[in-house]
C-alpha cells in the first residue's frame, strides 16, 4: 500500500512519526519544528506543515542561527532524547545555519536542519541567490553545513528522501555519534509527488542504548584508581547526558574522590556536596586545581578536555595517568588515557563495583574539605555588597541572582566575562539548572537557548545571562518569546564594552584596543564618553517588561519580581565598566593565547615574557 504525498509532505509526515526510548520512557523525537520561510521552502515544507494540521507543530523565529540556538537549548534540557526541526530558504537563510550547527555538533547536541536549496532539475541556472562554481555544478551554499554536521545529504530525487531520512534518524539518536544533521531541500523536489510505502510512516522508536563497558578494561581501570592515593574526578557534559548524576554521588560516596567539574559538567554533584570541589582549570576555583595539579590519576567521565579544562596542557602533573570514562572512542583515548568506552552511567556503576572497599586516605579527604571550605569563603566575598546604594559588580550580580532562584531554575550562558564568573562563583543546585555553552562560546545564543529550554521545562524559571555585547549580536527572539508567551527572564548586564576580550587584550599586550563601547576619542582610539545607548528601551521596543535595577541595593527585589512574572521579563542592571574588574577571584590556571613575539610596545613585551614562562610548562601527557 502507498500513500501520494510531496517530498516536503512525506517528510513532515515521517517526522511526526518518529519516537526515542531509553530506560522505558518513550518521548517524540522531533517535537517542533522551527522556519524561516521563503522561495526556497515556503511551498513545500511550508506547505507540508500546514498541511500537517500540527501533527509537527511549527515555531516561528526571527533569524535562522537563532533558531538552530533555541533546538539546541531544547535538546540539552530533554537530555538529547528530542530534538527540534529548523527549515530555511535558500541562500542567506540556509548559510545563517552554519553557527548554530558547529555549535550543536562541537557541544554533541542533536538538531535537524531542512534548508531549501537550488533546483535539482535546473530549469533556470542560476535561480535567486544560487552560488555558482564555475568548477562544480551541483554545489549550493549548503555544502557550507558539510564539516559543522554529523551527517549531510542533499534530496535530489523523491525515493532518495526514505534512506537519507533514517539515517538523519540514526546519527540524530546515537549518543556517540549526535550533533547537527542536515538534509538539503531543493525546492523543485520538495513540492514533487510521489507514492511511498505506507511502512515509511509508520510509528518507529529509536532506541537510545546504554553501553555497558569492556569488563576488562573496567578491571584496568579500577586497578589504576586502586594505586591512586589522590584521585580526581573530572565530571563533563557527558554525566548529564547519561543522568549519570546519581551513580556518580554513589561512586563519590563510597570512595571519597573529589569531583572537580568543566562547564558542561557542573552540577554533576550539588554544590554541598562534600566532594564538589567546583570548576577546573583555566576558570575554575583555587580547591581543583590544586588538586588537578597534584592528582596522580585523573578520571574523566564525559569530558572532551578541552584547553580550558587542562589550562592548556598546563594544569595536570606530568606523571599523572588518565582513565576516560566516555560514549566516544575518540574522547576515551584522549590523553593516552586508559579508555572505558561506556555510557557514563553503565561505566560509573560498572567501576563502582569493581572498587568495592576502596577509599581515599583520610588525609586527603581533609585536605579537600579544607580547600572547599575556603573557596566557599572567596565566593562569599564577592558576592558581598560593600554599598547598597552604588552600582553592584558582576559579581554582585550574580550573588543577588544566587539568593533568588530555586532548585528548579536554569541559569543559561556562553559568552564574555560570565562564564569564568559562573563557572568559579556559581552554586549549582540540581542537574540541570548550570546551562553553559562553552563548548563553540557562542555570543547571542542565551536568549533563543533560554526560550528552547523553556518549551523543553515550561514550568521552571528560565534565566538567560548576557552582557550588552552579546545582547546586541542577536536580541531577535525576544520577540518570539513575547508572541509565545514564553516567560523567559533575561538578565542584561550593560558594562560597555567586551569585558572579557578587554581583560585578555590587556593581559597579552593588547591594552583592550578595541573592546570598550565608546566614542571615538581625538586620538582615533575608542576612549571617549560611553555610547548614548539605552538597551532597557529596547528590549521594551520589542515586547518585554523591563525592570531597572540602578543600584546594588535594589538588584535582588527586582530579580525576585522577575522570577515571580509571568510575562517575558528583562532586569537591566548597569555595572562597572568594561575596563574594570568583575570582583570573581582571578584566574586560577593558565590559558594559552600566543602574545606578539615580537612588538615595540612596552605591554607587549612584558607580555610576551609572562608568555613564555607559562608556556615552559605545556607538557604532553602520553601515560605509561
Amino acid at each position: 500500500m502507498t500513500r501520494r504525498l510531496t517530498v516536503a509532505q512525506a517528510l513532515v509526515t515521517f517526522l511526526a512519526h518518529q519516537y526515542t526510548e531509553r530506560d522505558g520512557r518513550r518521548q517524540r523525537l522531533i517535537d517542533a519544528c522551527w522556519g524561516i520561510f521563503g522561495h526556497g521552502n515556503v511551498a513545500g515544507i511550508g506547505q507540508a506543515l500546514l498541511e500537517s494540521e500540527g501533527a509537527l507543530p511549527y515555531l516561528q523565529g526571527r533569524n535562522e542561527q537563532a533558531m538552530v540556538h533555541a533546538a539546541v537549548g531544547f535538546a540539552r534540557q530533554r537530555d538529547r532524547l528530542a530534538a527540534h526541526a529548523v527549515t530555511t530558504s535558500i541562500g542567506p537563510g540556509a548559510t545563517n545555519l552554519v553557527t548554530g550547527a558547529a555549535l550543536a555538533t562541537i557541544n554533541r547536541l542533536p538538531v535537524l536542519l531542512l534548508p531549501g536549496d537550488t533546483f535539482a532539475t535546473r530549469p533556470a541556472d542560476p535561480v535567486l541567490q544560487q552560488l555558482e562554481h564555475s568548477g562544480a555544478g551541483d554545489i549550493s551554499v549548503n555544502d557550507c553545513l558539510r564539516p559543522v554536521s554529523r551527517y549531510f545529504d542533499r534530496i535530489t530525487r523523491p525515493e532518495a528522501l526514505i534512506p537519507a531520512a533514517l539515517q538523519a534518524m540514526r546519527v540524530l539518536t546515537d549518543p556517540a555519534e549526535t550533533g547537527a544533521v542536515t538534509l538539503a531541500l531543493p525546492q523543485d523536489v520538495q513540492a514533487e509527488a510521489y507514492d511511498w510505502p505506507e511502512e515509511f510512516f509508520a510509528d518507529r522508536v529509536w532506541h537510545v542504548r546504554r553501553p555497558a563497558p569492556d569488563p576488562a578494561a573496567t578491571a584496568d581501570a579500577a586497578a589504576a584508581v586502586r594505586a591512586a592515593r589522590r584521585p580526581l574526578i573530572v565530571a563533563g557534559g557527558g554525566v548529564h547526558h547519561s543522568e549519570a548524576e546519581d551513580a556518580l554521588r554513589a561512586l563519590v560516596e563510597a570512595t571519597g574522590i573529589p569531583v572537580a567539574s568543566t562547564q558542561a559538567g557542573k552540577g554533576s554533584l550539588r554544590h554541598d556536596h562534600p566532594a564538589d570541589v567546583g570548576g577546573i582549570g583555566h576558570t575554575g576555583t583555587a580547591v581543583a586545581d590544586e588538586l588537578a595539579r597534584a592528582a596522580d590519576v585523573v578520571i574523566g567521565v564525559g569530558t572532551r578536555y578541552s584547553d580550558f579544562t587542562t589550562a592548556s596542557a598546563t594544569l595536570f602533573a606530568p606523571g599523572v595517568r588518565f582513565v576516560n570514562l566516555n560514549i566516544t572512542s575518540f574522547d576515551a583515548h584522549k590523553l593516552a588515557a586508559l579508555p572505558l568506552v561506556a555510557d557514563a552511567r553503565a561505566g560509573l556503576r560498572a567501576l563502582t563495583e569493581a572498587l568495592a572497599g576502596y577509599r581515599v586516605p583520610a588525609s586527603y579527604e581533609s585536605e579537600y574539605a579544607a580547600g572547599k571550605a575556603a573557596w566557599e569563603a572567596e565566593v562569599e566575598r564577592a558576592y558581598a555588597v560593600a554599598d547598597p546604594g552604588a552600582r553592584p559588580g558582576q559579581a554582585q550580580v550574580l550573588g543577588a541572582l544566587d539568593a533568588v532562584v530555586g532548585d528548579e531554575d536554569v541559569i543559561i550562558n556562553a559568552a564574555g566575562s560570565l562564564p569564568g564568573d559562573l563557572h568559579k562563583l556559581w552554586r549549582a543546585r540540581s542537574r540541570r539548572q548550570y546551562h553553559l555553552e562553552y563548548g563553540y562560546s557562542c555570543m547571542g545564543y542565551e536568549i533563543p537557548a533560554a526560550i528552547g529550554v523553556r518549551l523543553a521545562a515550561p514550568d521552571r524559571p528560565v534565566w538567560a545571562l548576557v552582557g550588552d555585547g552579546t545582547y546586541l549580536m542577536m536580541p531577535t527572539e525576544l520577540v518570539t518569546a513575547v508572541q509565545e508567551g514564553i516567560a523567559i527572564k533575561v538578565v542584561l548586564i550593560q558594562n560597555h564594552g567586551y569585558a572579557s576580550i578587554g581583560g585578555l587584550s590587556e593581559a597579552v599586550g593588547g591594552e583592550r584596543f578595541g573592546t570598550a563601547y565608546r566614542h571615538r576619542a581625538p586620538d582615533g582610539t575608542y576612549s571617549g564618553d560611553p555610547l548614548p545607548v539605552d538597551l532597557a528601551a529596547n528590549a521594551a521596543s520589542l515586547g518585554m517588561d523591563v525592570l531597572r535595577a540602578r543600584t546594588a541595593g535594589e538588584l535582588r527585589t527586582v530579580l525576585a519580581e522577575a522570577r515571580a512574572a509571568d510575562r517575558p521579563t528583562c532586569v537591566y542592571v548597569e555595572t562597572e565598566t568594561a575596563d574594570s574588574v568583575s570582583g570573581a577571584p582571578p584566574a586560577q590556571a593558565w590559558w594559552d593565547v600566543p602574545v606578539a613575539e615580537t612588538a615595540t610596545r612596552p605591554a607587549a613585551v612584558r607580555a610576551r615574557r609572562d608568555y613564555e614562562r607559562h608556556a615552559a610548562a605545556r607538557r604532553r601527557y602520553l601515560g605509561t
